[in-house]
């Protein structure tokens, strides 16, 4: 993505709880001074919509990292604010657009990026959780923790690299893990230094950083940070008298010789790195139970490619050396297999889940069934989800899922707000698929353009009554499924982003803001479908 501008993902704590916020120079003096002219307030609402309520702190370059409010949507958001804006912004905001048109569960929202001359801001996903620097502050991660997590950071790479971007800003400070379990990586700022290849070999730093707590390239420091910020805060690596890098290995017990081996090749600058496709279908080729995902620091973990049950694509075949290389070879066959992306623009076809399930390597007495295909799954049955409402607009739900694209259900006409009138926060469409089952992908065909909507999955069936709908709504939120679709200028919506190793029966997709139509706001859910397995 190209851009400078946006600053790095870091944490402070409020109140005990730790959020996101911009890392590098909080307002020292080495920090550039900026004018006062445009300087934002608490409370000031910009374009109408994003209320500024906290002043978080200036990034290294300058800017103002904001806690603000979506008064729309009502939901939390930060706000990275320049000023002044004009020429000087440029930079930020073209990597804003380039960022907000990457959809992916791994890569942090970009909502709006606006320029008013005096001042530019843009406006982003708000995470709650934790840096990876700070998580692990008490030590260094088990090692299928550390996995997962270089698993996301790959995968969100690969929907990067496949739109030809960069990211060029992947350390301990920009990977987010949030209270939910959700990593996500933020703030991209490529410069002319940055490429593919430098963002794979980044992915060793991070699993090198969760294995053992130290940088392995703490010589290169953030761009614009000083002692005590960015990658300089971060304890360098072990390393012998020659200033040659330890292995993970010799760093601390438990560490699986192939994750360690899979580690100092991504670091050798001698051996070329596979692409990010690749590198995160091997991640996810962990052979990790469900009840071993957080495991003590010396604690097993397997590969696929160690059983022979079936090779691994960096599989070792002459040596770690060879093992990458032949990696590249097989990054065609898996791309379409293993990395979902989303990206804002023409396509509007169903695409695949962004990261594959782990494969299952214990012994059978029977061959190995081929892999299920997915495909489309029944919905039995649906309903409409007003909280907020008087019943008037519950009917006609089972037309979203009849097969006839020109019937469906729609809204009644709200006036003044694209919010529902400001009357309630929205309005969604609950499907029961009979059963539980793997998913892929939803897609929804609305009857307008500039909906905004999200979708959600969760355990009950709670009776439809108002009552009902508030709980189970308040149940659903829980679980978001990838990114909400904000002002999408076409009528159809694609969610990916399932967790392979879940199974789902309900989703709720919820609508909160109304295209205009004819002098207010209204929409229709013609058809939704769920592909799956």
């Amino acid at each position: 993505m190209p851009s400078s501008a946006g600053p790095s993902i870091d944490t402070i704590t409020e109140g005990g709880r730790v959020t996101q916020v911009g890392e590098g120079q909080e307002a020292e003096e080495s920090a550039p001074q900026v004018m006062t002219f445009g300087a934002p307030t608490a409370g000031e609402i910009l374009a109408e919509r994003y209320e500024l309520v906290e002043h978080i702190n200036n990034d290294s370059a300058g800017r103002l990292v904001w806690r603000g409010v979506d008064v729309i949507l009502r939901r939390p958001v930060a706000v990275v604010l320049r000023y002044p804006g004009g020429g000087s912004a440029t930079e930020m905001l073209q990597g804003a657009v380039a960022a907000s048109r990457v959809i992916h569960p791994n890569l942090v929202g970009v909502y709006d990026a606006i320029d008013e001359a005096e001042r530019a801001y843009v406006v982003r996903e708000w995470v709650d959780g934790q840096s990876l620097r700070e998580l692990t502050a008490a030590g260094p991660l088990d090692p299928a923790r550390a996995t997962t997590i270089g698993n996301a950071v790959a995968s969100a790479l690969a929907a990067v690299h496949a739109t030809e971007m960069v990211h060029g800003n992947v350390h301990p400070g920009t990977v987010m893990i949030s209270d939910d379990g959700r990593v996500v990586l933020a703030d991209a700022r490529t410069d002319g230094a940055d490429s593919q290849q430098s963002d794979v070999r980044a992915v060793g730093g991070i699993l090198y950083f969760a294995l053992t707590g130290h940088w392995p390239h703490a010589e290169a420091p953030l761009r614009g940070a000083t002692a005590g910020h960015g990658r300089a805060a971060i304890p360098d690596a072990v390393r012998d008298a020659s200033g040659a890098l330890a292995a993970p290995r010799q760093v601390r017990a438990g560490v699986p010789a192939y994750l360690d081996d899979l580690t100092m090749d991504l670091l050798d600058a001698e051996i070329e790195p596979p692409s990010s496709d690749v590198l995160a279908a091997e991640l996810a080729r962990l052979d990790v139970s469900a009840d071993e995902q957080f495991l003590d620091n010396g604690g097993p973990l397997r590969f696929t490619a160690d059983t022979g049950e079936e090779p691994s694509p960096l599989a070792a075949a002459g040596g770690r050396k060879v093992a990458i290389g032949i990696a590249g070879l097989l990054a065609v066959a898996l791309v379409g297999l293993l990395i979902g992306i989303s990206t804002l623009g023409g396509d509007d076809s169903p695409q695949t889940n962004p990261v594959a399930a782990p494969s299952s390597s214990a012994p059978t007495d029977e061959a190995t069934p081929a892999a299920v295909t997915a495909g489309p799954l029944k919905i039995s049955a649906a309903r409409i989800i007003d909280p907020q409402g008087d019943r008037t607009e519950v009917r006609n739900a089972d037309k979203v899922f009849d097969g006839d694209v020109d019937e469906g259900w729609e809204t009644q006409t709200y006036k003044g707000r694209a919010n529902f009138g400001n009357l309630k926060q929205g309005m969604g469409v609950w499907v029961d698929l009979g059963g539980e089952h793997t998913v892929k992908s939803v897609q929804v065909i609305l009857s307008a353009r500039g909906a905004s909507a999200q979708l959600y999955a969760g355990a009950t069936d709670r009776p439809s009554s108002s009552s009902g709908d508030a709980q189970l709504f308040a149940d659903y939120k829980k679980t978001a499924i990838g990114q909400p679709f904000e002002e999408h200028d076409g009528t159809k919506m694609t969610f990916n982003g399932f967790n392979a190793d879940e199974k789902y029966r309900y989703l709720l997709f919820w609508i909160t803001e109304l295209p205009s139509n004819d002098g207010g706001y209204k929409l229709g859910v013609q058809e939704i479908t769920v592909q799956g397995s």
